[in-house]
């Protein structure tokens, strides 16, 4: 294999287990130690717009909707996620984040900002452009194959 390629996966994998090996840590010393990883994901999926439907939800997460009830029904016994019926169709579940939900997402969101932020800190312009323009083809690639 070509010695960049080498460098590129080798760092790629290294920062994917530091981000989790720290996400983990965090949540165990913050108030939030309930949450399990997964959790902490269904949480960032269903954000703090609009109040989406549990199907949207999966489809984000890319598990099926009973994987994402299971994992919905211990957010809402643990007081992070409500679930809203529609008005005008009572079959229509939405979810909402509860405001410990909403406290939780703007707390890692916050974390996600200083990551980012660090990483682009020392950049040029045409190097924050060409980190995009790779990031969005690995996305592609991962989402096309996998």
């Amino acid at each position: 294999m070509d010695e960049k390629i080498n460098i590129v996966n080798a760092q790629l994998v290294r920062v994917f287990n530091d981000i989790l090996t720290i996400e983990e840590s965090e949540l165990k010393k913050s108030q939030f130690s309930d949450l399990s990883i997964k959790e902490m994901h269904t949480i960032e999926a269903i954000g703090m717009g609009d109040n989406k439907t549990t199907g949207e939800v999966a489809k984000t997460l890319s598990v099926t909707v009973g994987t994402l009830t299971v994992a919905v029904n211990n957010l809402v016994k643990k007081g992070y996620v409500d679930r809203v019926r529609s008005d005008s169709d009572r079959r229509i579940v939405r979810l909402k984040l509860t405001n410990r939900g909403r406290l939780f997402y703007r707390s890692h969101q916050h974390f996600h900002k200083q990551m980012v932020e660090a990483a682009l800190e020392d950049m040029a312009v045409e190097e924050k452009e060409a980190l995009v323009r790779g990031l969005q083809s690995l996305h592609n690639f991962l989402k096309k194959y996998y």
